[in-house]
């Protein structure tokens, strides 16, 4: 069994759209989730929010506060991850990048027609992010 790691995760609004990437390799695939990653040593937690939204999605943002965390253990992983609000800066469109195979915003009733990471409807729904889950 791994050792757990702490990931953060980027909530981004803007506009009525969430931004989202689709993982490119790692355990969730060519699946959809927030930008994040795991948290390097002697790294902030705001600092990797900030750090892991540029690298998947080339947007600068500030990291705001926490809305919710989930733990995330399998055979070959244990992932504590939080996510935070984050508030980007105007007039940016996302070039998927780092392990993102693609980013985008999108809009709030639609994030539920993508295939999501594991828990990430529900976890977007009881954090309100999104008004209903189907």
């Amino acid at each position: 069994m791994a050792r757990p790691e702490v990931c953060v995760g980027a909530v981004a609004l803007d506009n009525d759209c969430l931004l989202l990437i689709r993982r490119g390799r790692g355990p969730a695939q060519g699946e959809w989730s927030v930008p994040g990653g795991r948290v390097e040593a002697g790294e902030t937690l705001a600092e990797a929010v900030v750090r892991e939204l540029l690298e998947e999605t080339g947007i600068e943002g500030v990291c705001g506060p926490l809305v919710g965390w989930v733990e995330r253990i399998h055979a070959d992983h244990h992932h504590v991850i939080l996510d935070f609000r984050v508030d980007v800066l105007p007039d940016q469109e996302p070039t998927a990048g780092d392990d993102a195979a693609e980013a985008r915003w999108v809009p709030l009733p639609e994030v539920t027609d993508l295939a999501l990471v594991d828990g990430m409807a529900e976890f977007l729904h009881e954090h309100g992010i999104l008004d209903i889950i189907t």
